[in-house]
């Protein structure tokens, strides 16, 4: 192995809901944004390995490398076989309760455990910042090396020869080290003790959040690694939730399409809070809530798709100079998404916010989600009913009326509705059924009836996979021939050989796209669950379990040539996909007539 082997979804990701690092089977820090999810990059690998400065701990020589979690945790383990002998690192980001709040410091820390023999290795930490623009002068103080000249303070603390780090000079390792990096804060205490103390918290934390998570035992272990992964996401500050940590990671060779997904998209969100409350955790759901909150004080009615971690709807989209991954460019920061009209957002925040208020267990929240903040909903759905957006898929140069958006006029609708009874609103009552009437009167006038199908807008031919949720959300009786037929047709036209499925096929503003969208696929076996088409769920379902990474990480695209991953990564959609297909099958299984 050596440094020039680059894949960006050869890695895993550490955090703690403050920040995420993407560590490579290098053992480098490709990719680490500080201080917030969309800050400029510290090491950026993934994107530009000359420009952006790395953080690695390698031996000297050839070897070979292995990846994975400790059991039920975010800590990351990558373990190395030399001639000399082995050894681990042990990457964590800090998080367990403490003086009754959540700790969650700016420290990433790297343990070095010696397995076997007296490896030689080398640590380089070269950071830098603004996607390689300032370049760090390493400054050698006592017992740490400060990294100045960025903008922001950054220490490296170790109980190595610091020499041998500024040097960039091999060593052999004959004991356990550690390594701390800091943002602002550095650590001042004993450091091997600390860092012990803080790694035992840390997996006490995870194996606790998981032990009290509601999970199916079908294909557990890929559902728990896809909880973990989500949780992650989660920006706990504001309750924002982020499509995934990186940019410009493209969705094919040579597409052009390189987006900035370190944002909260409305939709992903209300997908990730969906999958998480469905294993039990509220928490996320609260917090999301606090989110919305703040933004409907700001809003002026209509509302973006997208925004920051911190509620901010300014995120222009530019270009940095940097090589891009593979040399695919552009690298983009910020993105136009936020300026396009994507109507689905209001019935997206409405089955959202559903739970916290008809479940008691939630009671203690419903002045967030107020009556008055439905109405507001509402009265979005009503005017924008007939006005053609951007749609699930962001289109850039065309608008349509779209199915998509109607499905979730019809699904807010009747959440707000439920809303209505359970205050007995007889207003938001009547107002929410006119909608779905006339939701759902614009939805039939998208179906097909020579095909059986419908369409992906009003007028508009072209098949959706996304339409699939006609039948997962209920629009579509799932026992009903006409959900059987529109499964049928989306399938013959959109499912490929290897049992992979794309978002579309027609062109859009950069030509057809060359890859399948792996969310779609995870929403065709959750629509074969609900149709009764089991055991063809249940294949599918491990066929896509082999499309993750040696981590069980998904991406957002899938070459179906060859099953290499594309898009930006760990995508939540993907893993949020995942966790409701194998909930959907699950309960299939436990019917009594099905067997095993």
């Amino acid at each position: 192995m050596t440094k020039t082997d680059r894949h960006a979804y050869d890695s895993g990701i550490i955090g703690n809901c403050a920040y995420i690092a993407h560590v490579d089977r290098r053992s480098n820090v490709s990719w680490l944004c500080w201080p917030y999810f969309d800050s400029p990059c510290v090491f950026g690998g993934l994107l530009d390995p000359e420009k952006t400065g790395e953080f690695s701990i390698e031996p000297d020589g050839e070897y070979e490398s292995r990846q994975y979690y400790l059991d039920n945790t975010n800590i990351l383990c990558t373990e190395f076989t030399c001639s000399a002998g082995r050894y681990r690192v042990l990457d964590f980001a800090p998080r367990f309760p403490q003086f009754e709040r959540m700790f969650k410091p700016y420290q990433l820390f790297r343990k070095i455990e010696v397995l076997e023999g007296i490896p030689k290795i080398r640590v380089r930490c070269k950071p830098t910042y603004n996607y390689g623009e300032l370049q760090a002068t390493a400054t050698p103080g006592s017992n740490h090396i400060a990294y100045q000249g960025l903008g922001i303070a950054l220490r490296l603390t170790g109980s190595l020869p610091l020499s041998y780090i500024l040097n960039e000079r091999s060593f052999v390792l004959t004991r356990n080290h550690y390594l701390v990096l800091s943002y602002a804060n550095p650590l001042e205490a004993p450091l091997e003790s600390v860092a012990e103390e803080f790694l035992k918290k840390t997996t006490e934390y995870w194996r606790g959040w998981v032990r009290y998570s509601t999970i199916d035992s079908f294909e557990q272990k890929a559902v728990i690694r896809s909880c973990l992964a989500l949780k992650l996401h989660q920006f706990e500050d504001t309750g924002a939730i982020i499509a995934a940590s990186t940019t410009s990671l493209p969705e094919s060779p040579g597409s052009g399409r390189t987006w900035d997904y370190r944002y909260c998209w409305i939709r992903d969100t209300y997908y990730t809070l969906s999958a998480l409350r469905s294993i039990g955790h509220g928490s996320e759901l609260e917090g999301y809530a606090q989110y919305i909150q703040n933004i409907t004080v700001e809003a002026d009615g209509r509302y973006c798709p997208v925004y920051s971690i911190r509620g901010q709807n300014d995120l222009p989209e530019s270009v940095v100079d940097l090589e891009g991954y593979q040399g695919n460019q552009p690298v983009r920061v910020g993105n136009q998404a936020v300026e396009h009209v994507q109507n689905d957002v209001y019935g997206q925040i409405l089955v959202s916010l559903l739970p916290l208020i008809v479940d008691d267990r939630f009671s203690h929240l419903n002045s967030i989600a107020s009556t008055q903040l439905v109405f507001n909903l509402l009265g979005q759905i009503e005017k924008t009913m007939d006005e053609p957006d951007a749609g699930l898929w962001e289109f850039r140069n065309a608008a349509h009326l779209h199915c998509y958006t109607f499905l979730f006029h019809w699904i807010g609708s009747q959440a707000a509705r439920r809303i209505g009874q359970y205050f007995k609103d007889d207003q938001m009552i009547a107002m929410a059924s006119k909608l779905i009437e006339q939701s759902a009167e614009r939805i039939e006038r998208c179906y097909d009836s020579e095909r059986g199908v419908y369409t992906s807008a009003i007028g508009f031919d072209a098949l959706d996979a996304s339409l699939l949720q006609l039948i997962t959300l209920g629009y579509l009786d799932p026992e009903s021939e006409k959900a059987r037929k529109h499964l049928q047709g989306l399938e013959a036209k959109l499912k490929t050989e290897n049992g992979l499925f794309y978002r579309y096929l027609h062109e859009d503003d950069f030509g057809k796209p060359h890859t399948t969208f792996l969310i779609c696929s995870f929403w065709y076996i959750e629509a074969l669950a609900a149709v009764g088409r089991t055991q063809e769920a249940i294949d599918g379902f491990r066929n896509l379990l082999g499309y993750g990474n040696h981590l069980g990480l998904l991406s957002e695209d899938v070459d179906n040539n060859d099953g290499s991953q594309w898009g930006n990564f760990p995508q939540t959609y993907s893993h949020v996909g995942l966790m409701n297909a194998a909930s959907r099958i699950a309960r299939r299984l436990d019917r009594p007539d099905f067997l095993w």
